[in-house]
């Protein structure tokens, strides 16, 4: 994976799952996400009704923020890696999914590519990224006209999206030898 010419990326990754175990796909996919940097806050666990795309089941939805050496395209393709790992399969867009990982904000970042933009395309139209998003990094601001996002969470249709938990991801040492999943004993992953 190609690594940031320049200083880290401080980023924000936003994660859903809405098949199987949907909390235990975002605890593995933390503890995972770790190969690509450090893991500096966890939001809390939202289960939101599905947007776009065929009827499904309910989505899990969090949000990380990681500081890494990686390159956008880089971690873009750590972020992919991961979601196959997990069992994703892209057969229909916005369809039901194992795990879905967005990267949703970069510090500083405005990149508009082919098949990359950042901050992502949508993110202040879906409370399920805007809420995780600013929970963990209320320091976040659009890159484009400097306004927080803490400042517009509140213009962002919320219905539908409830509270459920802490976020506890597995320890990565269990994901390494199979061990049973601890927990961290804080919010602090990596």
């Amino acid at each position: 994976m190609e690594a940031s010419p320049t200083a880290s990326l401080d980023a924000v990754i936003g994660l859903g799952s809405n098949l199987g175990d949907r909390r235990g796909h975002l605890c593995a996919a933390a503890a995972l996400l770790c190969r690509f940097g450090r893991l500096v806050a966890l939001s809390s666990l939202y289960e939101t009704v599905p947007v776009g795309g065929p009827p499904q089941p309910r989505f899990v939805n969090a949000a990380v923020r990681l500081i890494s050496p990686l390159s956008p395209r880089g971690l873009l393709e750590g972020l992919h890696a991961v979601e196959a790992s997990r069992g994703r399969v892209r057969r229909e867009r916005w369809g039901p999914r194992t795990l879905d990982l967005d990267l949703l904000w970069v510090q500083g970042l405005l990149l508009v590519g082919p098949d990359l933009i950042v901050p992502h395309p949508r993110l202040t139209e879906r409370a399920f990224a805007m809420i995780p998003l600013v929970e963990v990094a209320p320091d976040a601001a659009d890159p484009v006209d400097g306004v927080h996002y803490a400042d517009r969470v509140a213009l962002v249709d919320q219905g539908g999206i409830i509270q459920v938990g802490a976020f506890e991801p597995v320890e990565p040492q269990a994901l390494q030898t199979g061990g049973p999943g601890t927990r961290l004993a804080s919010r602090e992953a990596c």
